[in-house]
């Protein structure tokens, strides 16, 4: 069941994984920046290190998450748009967004619940948008 590595679409892939980059930097570098900041106890002007880490680790596990969707989608056999959405939607709500709001009830997080909106939104919309990329190309 799992042996869909051919039947992969390879372009999709590096389309979704580009799209789900972008959209984590317009998430939360255009869209939320100060929103994000102060569900962190940051002040809303805060910025972040420039680090290898702080651009390499979000491009990879966007990477980590296309690859994934990809194999499953495959193993699945989703060929529609419309299927490839709930399929985005199920593994966005019920995989990501719901770990997103998992690691962020911890003491080190001080507005839980708003941290979790703001980034189990963007796992939600990203999820979508690599589902329906992966379908589609």
């Amino acid at each position: 069941m799992f042996d869909v590595f051919g039947d992969l679409s390879w372009l999709g892939l590096v389309i979704g994984f580009v799209a789900l980059t972008v959209l984590g930097g317009v998430w939360f570098g255009a869209i939320f920046p100060k929103a994000y900041n102060r569900s962190l106890g940051r002040p809303d002007d805060a910025k972040p290190d420039a680090s290898v880490l702080f651009y390499a680790g979000p491009a990879a596990m966007s990477l980590v998450v296309t690859c994934t969707s990809a194999v499953l989608i495959a193993a699945l056999d989703i060929t529609a748009v419309a299927d490839g959405l709930l399929f985005g939607l199920i593994v966005g709500v019920g995989y990501l967004a719901a770990n997103t709001v998992t690691i962020a009830i911890n003491p080190n997080f001080p507005r839980p619940l708003y941290y979790a909106a703001i980034s189990g939104g963007y796992n939600v919309i990203g999820s979508l948008l690599v589902s329906a990329i992966l379908v589609a190309v």
